[in-house]
């Protein structure tokens, strides 16, 4: 099933057009990597996505439906969440107290008590491989698991779409690996994720697709190594280390 389909997206900021004629869809359990260089209309995108900015023209459907008309909060409860989607992490509470916070909202949230809020956050940071930190302050955590208590708040709101944007920045190369693994594990439970990166190792690691954007319109999609071989992409935003890569694989 398609999950999310975008029909010529546009955002226009005053004479400034951020966004033009963006189509894209995919598929209900599918990891889609979205490049592009800075100010290549990536955020917009994704702000567009979760309804934190009202997109000009086009449209937006999540499983068939149009989001064009709805609130932040209701785009939320029909299971599109964003990292931060609340807030950071609150450095004085707890990983535990932080990811309850998270499982009160989303999709499923009103109506849990602070009994299934526990529960519900346990089971994220569990997931996440987080549990041995649950009792430690946020601000005693270090990145790696700083990001992790980030998407563990998230995945406590039980999304449909999850929205990583830029997750993996300042992670060293192993942590980067264990990052990749976990999205997969997260992608394997059946949440469908859009993840956005600059690091193009890391997207032919973690994408099944990958869709390029160049100054608010989209280039090109398709998987990792047919992006990594796209002259077009090549030029606009790889550089020449990447067509070097090219040519010798």
């Amino acid at each position: 099933m398609t999950i999310v389909e975008s029909i010529g997206l546009t955002k226009n900021f005053e004479n400034l057009k951020v966004l033009h004629d963006v189509s894209f869809s995919f598929q209900e359990g599918e990891i889609l990597g979205l490049i592009g260089p800075n100010g290549s209309g990536k955020t917009t995108l994704i702000n567009c996505i979760t309804g934190n900015i009202p997109f000009t023209t086009g449209d937006l459907l999540f499983r068939g439906k149009s989001i064009r008309s709805l609130k932040p909060h209701q785009i939320s409860q029909m299971g599109i969440t964003k990292t931060y989607e609340i807030a950071p992490p609150a450095t004085q509470i707890t990983a535990l107290e932080n990811v309850m916070v998270g499982s009160l909202f989303g999709r499923n949230g009103k109506g849990r008590s602070m009994r299934e809020a526990r529960q519900k956050a346990e089971e994220a940071l569990d997931f996440l491989e987080l549990s041995g930190q649950k009792g430690v302050p946020a601000s005693n955590l270090n990145v790696f698991e700083r990001k992790r208590l980030e998407v563990s708040m998230v995945l406590a709101m039980s999304p449909r779409l999850l929205l990583l944007d830029e997750i993996m920045g300042g992670l060293n190369q192993t942590e980067v690996k264990d990052a990749v693994r976990l999205i997969k594990k997260i992608r394997d439970s059946g949440v469908s994720i859009l993840v956005v990166e600059h690091i193009m190792e890391t997207m032919l690691q973690v994408s099944d697709r990958v869709m390029v954007l160049h100054h608010g319109v989209k280039i090109t999609e398709g998987s990792p190594e047919q992006v990594l071989k796209n002259e077009a992409v090549i030029k606009a935003y790889l550089g020449s280390r990447f067509g070097e890569l090219k040519t010798s694989a």
